[in-house]
């Protein structure tokens, strides 16, 4: 199962784009939808509303008047912060309800309008935030809706910044056009990378990007926060730390279009208990690769490891994403071993090294060219340069008082 978080601010037409998803044959969870159920009367819910900010929120029938409760829920953060206490545990009890329900396979699109504000983005594989211009947005309230605008703007203003939601963003949609530059945003959208990433999660098989350098994208270290953000999340206390590595953590470097980040474990044993919670994150084990290749004269900085057998510090496991629109590796080793701590002190020697990295960017050079687009050729014509940058780099290490950063 593929699970999508959509957000974006009122009015920005999440409900527009979660129908074209639809269409396509997406189940889709509206959390506006769970948030009335949940409050209907006779519910705890309703109960709890009436509790808080008094029965005046009521209308006639005994239904929650929504204008009322509005007003009294969106004046200050701390009414704010006493509504979301209370409606978001039983929305999320309904969400899991119904996504329990449907079948294994399904794309589910969870539309959850504070997906930013309760902190929910890292618990989706893919986060889609459909946008749209603050007028534009106030227009539709007022027009569509019958909103004061006034009471627009309000609500525009207490949810999420748009700064806030790029941050969470994979994927972002602009919707400040047409109904109908929406549904084409939304079948490219569907059909060139989400229905690519279901089949191959649903298949256990990571993305095969091809392997292309490309310039520097200033997007990397954003792209890689989110990716810490939701594999910290997937792997909870098992990850001592993760952190952004490879070519693309060194500023300026050019690299494949491809992220490489690293799990770091207290025995590989654990790195075996991640593979499920890893794979319903959107990575996939890549069983046949177990081990870097082993460098001469490897060290470990822990004393605890059995030296007699250097070759089995380089065993690893690796996942991979299964998103064609961000690829991703997912390199998981054990804290201290030669390969964990060369993969940090790598980044930190290029980043520090201008001469060292224009060396390198000439060998992925020269690797691209002979590997013709395939990523194992390319790993393999750049291997032979790793031996002799290994104990450079840890030369550069000792020079230095060298020692790893804080996680990313």
């Amino acid at each position: 199962m593929l699970r999508i978080g959509l957000t974006g601010g009122i009015g920005a037409g999440k409900s527009a784009l979660s129908a074209t998803f639809a269409k396509r044959g997406a189940v889709i969870v509206d959390g506006d939808v769970i948030a009335r159920e949940v409050v209907q009367p006779g519910t705890p819910g309703l109960a709890a509303l009436v509790e808080a900010f008094g029965d005046d929120i009521l209308l006639p029938d005994g239904s929650l008047d929504r204008p009322a409760l509005a007003a009294k829920a969106f004046r200050d953060d701390e009414a704010r912060q006493r509504l979301n206490g209370i409606v978001h545990p039983l929305v999320g009890k309904r969400r899991a309800e119904i996504i329990a329900s449907v079948p294994g396979d399904s794309v589910v699109v969870e539309d959850i309008p504070l997906l930013v504000e309760s902190g929910m983005a890292p618990l989706f594989p893919l986060v889609v935030v459909v946008h749209a211009d603050v007028e534009v947005r106030v227009r539709r309230l007022v027009d569509q809706r019958g909103m004061p605008e006034e009471d627009a703007r309000a609500r525009i203003a207490a949810q999420a910044t748009e700064e806030q939601r790029r941050a969470v963003a994979d994927v972002w949609v602009d919707n400040s056009d047409s109904p109908e530059e929406l549904v084409k945003r939304a079948y490219d959208l569907w059909d060139n990378r989400i229905l690519p990433f279901a089949h191959n999660l649903a298949r256990r098989r990571p993305a095969e990007p091809a392997a292309r350098l490309v310039l520097p994208d200033p997007s990397w270290p954003d792209q890689a926060r989110r990716i810490v953000n939701r594999l910290q999340t997937a792997c909870g206390h098992r990850a001592i730390r993760v952190d952004h590595i490879g070519s693309t953590a060194v500023p300026g470097l050019e690299a494949k279009d491809v992220i490489d980040m690293q799990i770091t474990v207290e025995s590989l044993a654990v790195a075996d208990e991640l593979a499920e919670p890893l794979l319903a994150a959107g990575y996939p084990r890549i069983e046949r690769i177990t081990s870097d290749v082993a460098k001469p004269d490897a060290r470990s900085v822990v004393d605890r490891y059995d030296h007699s057998d250097e070759e089995a510090l380089w065993d690893k496991r690796i996942h991979a994403s299964a998103d064609p629109g961000r690829p991703t590796n997912v390199h998981i080793r054990v804290d201290g071993w030669p390969n964990q701590q060369f993969a940090l002190l790598f980044v930190d020697w290029l980043t520090a090294e201008s001469d060292v990295r224009a060396e390198y960017v000439a060998v992925k050079r020269s690797a691209e060219g002979r590997a013709g687009g395939d990523t194992a050729s390319y790993a393999d014509a750049k291997e032979p340069w790793f031996p002799d940058a290994y104990r450079r780099a840890w030369a550069w290490a000792d020079s230095t008082g060298w020692h790893p950063r804080g996680p990313a």
